[in-house]
């Protein structure tokens, strides 16, 4: 019995709050998982002591009952911190699971059914309390409590137990992938981003939750029967020892088989989690922006080479800069390009240009040409447009206004990223729970979440919090491009996708970027550790940095990148964000669409929120991905992946009264 406590409840959590709640906050389930085991010898001890006796006057059997409902209160003690969260847990993993989905009618059926039992086992378990806490309740009322628990009616707590299990598994082995966990493990890999956004947890993490309240039914019942067996036994109905013997038997064999089955389940499940769309976008907090990049920008040829002429077509001028601000003509009311300019092209001669806020990252609100383009969205100009006409120059020269990127360091463009290292304090035992990005001083960090670890996979909510980032500036002394942060250019722009899983026995306990040619590559820091004992395996000399650093140039298998069409700015899609990257791509950042937003916002932008469960959890590893949707530039946001606790999903028994008692 001691396994059930062992490996019911590892992570627990509450989808019905916000709040995070850690393991060593709820109970420490080994113990409990001893104790239980414990009272309940105790509990048949004091019915044999009775038995042993020869006084069976109803004055000793009350005095004896009394001592045994003590006795079985005492372990509804024990249960009942653990009840009332893993019960909510589960009951809102199954609302959330009916929830999405609707049209599969066959795992639809089952879950209600299994709503169903799990409810009558609880109804069950309610009358049992009140009956030990009670007074002066009849004997023929506990008799007929007993009774009912232990027939074989379909009503009875033994039938709904074994009803329970052939959901769970299947009465033929043959069959098991028709077990409700089965079903619940291929709906989730059809409807995991729902899901996920729903729970805040990993599909593994719901199926592992499920699996608990489900045990923990199995516990309830386990011990209602025995209950029933001592009580029968003390009211002189019946010897009962062969039949508590089979119950007892049989209930390890459900729980071996629960064990498997969830262990199978779990296996097939995604470990991964990350953050859905919010409910709004709020520039800085749910997310932040690379700015001023690649901006579309207005100049006229004169202007893009030396010798001020217009003898070549806007096309020509790919890679150039302004050399001048010829008779301070449009140049001389915008803010001027002092970077490099790109990609030119001409659209048409004459202009209406609608100047966009100072306070914005922006150049222009929209462009309007004589022609009826339109470059953004024309929506009033509070400053009022500007017209801006190309010339002829001696009748035979065009000097056509040019649309082309600008791309320009300095005070307006925040385009960089820390390279430092984010690394848990891991001589303190700290492991990384979360992951998030933040923008401090213009540099773009990934920050930590870090917990201290505990034995079997638990974090210390108390020690839970966000490690605060570097705090430095790019013009700061001693600091220095391409070591302590890098710089996004034309040539430089590529962000690594990629997912990336800690050995096997490892927790991730650090991360950052680095340089790969032009590409800002992602790493982990891992480092080895003790499940059971909950501690860190000499981190200081143990740890390492895992990454992925294949290329797009590779010969065999090379990155491929994700490539966004005709992107705008992506808080302005209706539609919700979906994954659109895989492991081993790679995004550039660029502008937005010329026809959508003139070319005036860097995308993607960086999904800002905490990626984090509702409890916290030892990470497995981590990972940068894209999401978006048609015509959206997207986010880049962090993912993270969950310990895998099914490796140490292992039932295990006491062989005998005198193991247990050791």
């Amino acid at each position: 019995m001691r396994s059930i406590f062992k490996y019911v409840l590892v992570t627990v959590l509450l989808i019905t709050s916000v709040e995070l709640i850690s393991i060593s906050d709820v109970i420490d389930v080994i113990e409990i998982g001893k104790d239980v085991t414990l009272s309940l010898i105790k509990a048949w001890k004091i019915v044999e002591e009775h038995l042993d006796s020869s006084d069976i006057s109803l004055p000793f059997v009350r005095q004896t009952e009394r001592k045994l409902f003590q006795q079985i209160n005492l372990i509804q003690d024990q249960l009942k911190e653990v009840n009332s969260h893993v019960d909510t847990v589960g009951s809102n993993i199954l609302m959330s699971i009916l929830h999405y989905t609707p049209n599969q009618m066959k795992l639809q059926l089952r879950l209600h059914s299994l709503l169903d039992y799990i409810t009558r086992i609880k109804v069950f378990y309610r009358h049992m309390g009140n009956y030990v806490n009670g007074s002066d309740i009849e004997q023929s009322t506990l008799k007929d409590f007993a009774k009912n628990v232990i027939s074989h009616d379909i009503g009875s707590v033994q039938n709904v137990l074994e009803r329970i299990h052939v959901f769970i598994t299947s009465p033929n082995s043959e069959l098991a992938d028709n077990g409700v966990l089965d079903l619940i493990a291929a709906s989730l890999q059809e409807t995991q981003g729902d899901m996920l956004c729903s729970t805040n947890q990993s599909a593994q993490q719901m199926l592992y939750n499920l699996y608990n309240t489900i045990e923990l039914t199995e516990l309830k019942g386990y011990m209602m029967m025995q209950f029933s067996y001592m009580l029968l036994k003390l009211y002189n109905q019946g010897n009962y020892t062969k039949e508590a013997q089979l119950m007892r038997d049989r209930y390890e064999e459900r729980t071996v088989q629960s064990v498997q089955a969830v262990k199978k389940a779990m296996e097939r499940s995604s470990r991964e989690f990350w953050k859905c769309d919010p409910p709004k976008h709020i520039p800085g907090d749910t997310y932040i922006e690379v700015t001023q990049l690649l901006q579309g920008y207005v100049q006229n040829e004169v202007d893009l080479n030396p010798k001020g002429t217009c003898s070549e077509t806007c096309a020509e001028y790919t890679y150039t800069k302004s050399h001048s601000c010829y008779k301070n003509l449009y140049c001389r009311q915008q803010r001027r390009c002092n970077g490099k300019i790109i990609n030119c092209r001409y659209i048409d001669s004459d202009m209406w240009v609608c100047p966009a806020d100072s306070v914005t990252n922006r150049r222009y609100e929209y462009i309007e040409y004589e022609n009826g383009r339109v470059l953004g969205r024309k929506q009033g100009c509070q400053k009022g447009t500007v017209k801006v006409d190309s010339w002829w120059r001696w009748l035979f020269w065009h000097c056509s206004y040019c649309f082309c990127l600008c791309d320009e360091q300095g005070v307006y463009s925040d385009r960089y990223f820390n390279m430092r290292s984010a690394v848990a304090d891991i001589a303190n035992n700290r492991v990384v729970t979360g992951l998030r990005f933040t923008k401090k001083n213009r540099i773009i960090h990934l920050q930590i979440q870090e917990g201290k670890l505990l034995p079997h996979g638990g974090i210390d909510s108390s020690t839970i919090r966000w490690v605060p980032v570097e705090d430095y500036k790019i013009t700061d002394r001693y600091i220095y491009n391409g070591q302590d942060y890098h710089t996004l250019t034309w040539e430089q722009r590529s962000i690594d996708l990629d997912d990336l899983i800690a050995d096997d026995q490892h927790v991730m306990t650090g991360v950052r970027f680095k340089k790969i040619g032009t590409h800002l590559n992602f790493e982990i820091y891992i480092t080895p550790f003790d499940f059971e004992k909950g501690q860190l395996l000499e981190p200081a000399y143990r740890s390492i940095w895992k990454d992925n650093s294949n290329t797009d140039a590779s010969t065999h298998n090379p990155r491929t990148q994700v490539y966004l069409s005709d992107p705008d700015i992506p808080t302005r899609i209706p539609r919700a964000s979906r994954l659109d990257s895989k492991t081993d791509q790679y995004i550039d950042f660029t502008h937005t669409d010329m026809n959508r937003d003139a070319a005036q916002t860097t995308v993607p932008f960086l999904d800002a929120q905490p990626v984090v469960p509702k409890m916290a959890v030892p990470l497995a590893g981590a990972g940068l991905y894209h999401k978006g949707s048609k015509n959206s530039g997207g986010f880049i946001a962090p993912k993270i992946v969950t310990y895998d606790y099914s490796q140490h999903l292992h039932p295990i028994f006491p062989k005998d009264e005198l193991e247990i008692n050791k």
